[in-house]
């Protein structure tokens, strides 16, 4: 039975069907690797005696952040459709399979990019013109990523370059002065931010290895197709080793930051600690539990004690 007879192809696709093929491909419920810390900065920049006022720049942000990631992993799959296509582990995604549309998944990318400056146009009412101004930099930014592989073994870097403008687009968004003036909120947005370039980096290049004989066969660049399964782990060993540090970091320069995210950070060193075990023991097997369940608990319990604090 041919490809075609067993798939409905991209022009069967009503207009709901083909929004709920490209929103299931990009998995928006892995959104909660940033959104935890644009919440935290968020919090760490507002002015908690307006609630009201907070209230619609959250809102904004949540809305921004869920558009700009559905830009940035369209764009992903549209970037490396004929690779996924031709690599059994991916060539299940909407759009190597021909279910989705190359030109319906633009389509539905250039929505998103189009509906997020909209939403950073929405600061405007709160009198900052930054997220606007900085909206299409901003996009162009976290959709380099999917290029990256075909000329650097540092592509993990950039993704975690990606999340990590997360914060601090955030505090933009909240309290542009702050950051500009740095201030002690800010230069923990900013110590965030790097531990989150870092994690991420760190569990990509963990990631890759799946792809490792697949990158070198196409010549795309990885760090585990340029060192090895060992030489790859130990980058990644030694990138959330500079991660940890840079959270510890994190909770100096704001007394706001104390007792909860000062417990929640020794956790997150456990965790890290338990990830890596996992991966030394049971190798690419051990990848949905070190990749998906446990660094979705770093940000989620990082996220929810920042904001504790905070609030506290």
């Amino acid at each position: 039975m041919s490809r075609s007879s067993q798939e409905p192809s991209a022009d069967d696709n009503g207009p709901a069907r083909t929004l709920a093929l490209a929103l299931s491909d990009i998995k928006l419920a892995h959104s909660v690797f940033a959104l935890p810390f644009a919440l935290l900065a968020s919090f760490l920049g507002a002015d908690l005696e307006r609630p009201g006022r907070f209230a619609g720049q959250l809102g904004l942000i949540i809305a921004c952040m869920v558009l700009a990631r559905t830009w940035a992993m369209l764009v992903n799959r549209l970037a490396d459709h004929r690779f996924d296509r031709d690599n059994p582990r991916t060539s299940g995604r909407a759009v190597a399979s021909g279910a989705l549309g190359v030109g319906q998944g633009w389509v539905i990318a250039l929505a998103s990019a189009l509906l997020f400056i909209g939403c950073c146009a929405g600061f405007l009412v709160f009198s900052n013109p930054w997220p606007l101004i900085l909206s299409v930099p901003v996009l162009g930014w976290i959709a380099l990523y999917s290029y990256t592989k075909r000329f650097t073994a540092l592509a993990h870097v950039f993704l975690g370059g990606a999340l990590a403008i997360s914060p601090i687009a955030a505090m933009i968004a909240i309290n542009p002065g702050l950051l500009w003036s740095w201030a002690p909120a800010a230069q923990a947005v900013v110590l965030l931010a790097g531990f989150v370039l870092l994690w991420v980096a760190g569990f990509d290049v963990a990631y890759a290895l799946q792809d490792l004989e697949f990158d070198r066969e196409r010549g795309l660049h990885s760090i585990p197709a340029k060192l090895g399964a060992r030489g790859a782990l130990w980058v990644s060993r030694l990138m959330h080793l500079g991660a940890f540090a840079m959270l510890v970091w994190a909770n100096f320069p704001d007394e706001r930051l104390a007792y909860v995210f000062s417990v929640a950070t020794l956790g997150v060193g456990l965790i890290l600690v338990f990830e890596h075990i996992v991966l030394a023991r049971r190798g690419v097997a051990g990848l949905p539990l070190a990749f998906f369940t446990l660094n979705g608990i770093v940000s989620v319990v990082l996220g929810i004690a920042g904001c504790v604090d905070v609030l506290v």
